[in-house]
């Protein structure tokens, strides 16, 4: 029995290079949707709702980061990929505050692309598996973006959330503070740091209800949740 395709959406207004990467994607079993910008590309994504988006920044009518934004607000779980001429640290950091999950610089390997393509889809994946994710006496609900507590819930920023998935997925044991700050802020510089640290603050206070759960600084490594 043959398995269904994988959708992907792929924005990319140089024809040349959409087409090589539409058939080389093609030729993997995705069913590709080639966009030439980004009004279009948020049409089809409407209409053939994708499993994963690759996504060129720069793109007349709509530019990626704006594209990825909007559609951020209706599915916040969709795996987003961008593809970039820019090499500026800020561009990157930029990417991941519009909703990125990953980003390749131009020019770019086909090999490498579908790598992190099918990475991002295995995280999803496990993620969709691990919706209810219990953290000591609350319920974790990655998906909604949820802390439950008895009959209580609060709500989580995108990037509390991912920060305490990755947390949980490492409990008890440390956090690489320096993967954690390259996978949600794009870069390890001391001003992410801070903010991070503001974040950790944010999660402890949310979390106090429950005296058992502690996220511990491990000092020159990253950080702890015990539970």
């Amino acid at each position: 029995m043959k398995t269904a395709k994988i959708k992907l959406l792929l924005a990319e207004d140089e024809p040349a290079l959409g087409q090589i990467v539409k058939e080389s994607l093609e030729s993997r079993d995705f069913e590709v949707f080639l966009c030439e910008n980004g009004e279009i590309a948020y049409e089809i994504y409407q209409k053939e709702q994708p499993e994963i988006l690759v996504l060129d920044v720069m793109m007349p009518k709509k530019d990626g980061f704006t594209l990825a934004q909007e559609i951020r607000q209706e599915n916040p779980t969709i795996p987003i990929i961008f593809l970039t001429a820019k090499s500026q640290v800020k561009d990157v950091v930029e990417g991941f505050q519009h909703g990125g999950n990953d980003y390749l610089k131009k020019p770019f390997s086909m090999e490498e692309l579908i790598v992190r393509i099918h990475a991002l889809l295995d995280r999803i994946h496990i993620k969709q598996d691990h919706t209810q994710i219990p953290i000591g006496k609350y319920i974790f609900n990655h998906t909604q973006q949820q802390l439950i507590w008895d009959e209580t819930s609060v709500q989580l920023t995108h990037r509390e959330a991912e920060l305490l998935f990755y947390l949980s997925e490492k409990r008890n044991d440390v956090l690489d503070r320096t993967f954690i700050l390259n996978k949600l802020w794009g870069d390890d510089d001391f001003f992410n740091a801070r903010s991070m640290d503001v974040f950790i603050s944010k999660l402890r206070k949310k979390l106090k209800s429950d005296p058992e759960i502690q996220i511990v600084n491990v000092r020159g490594f990253g950080y702890k949740l015990i539970c």
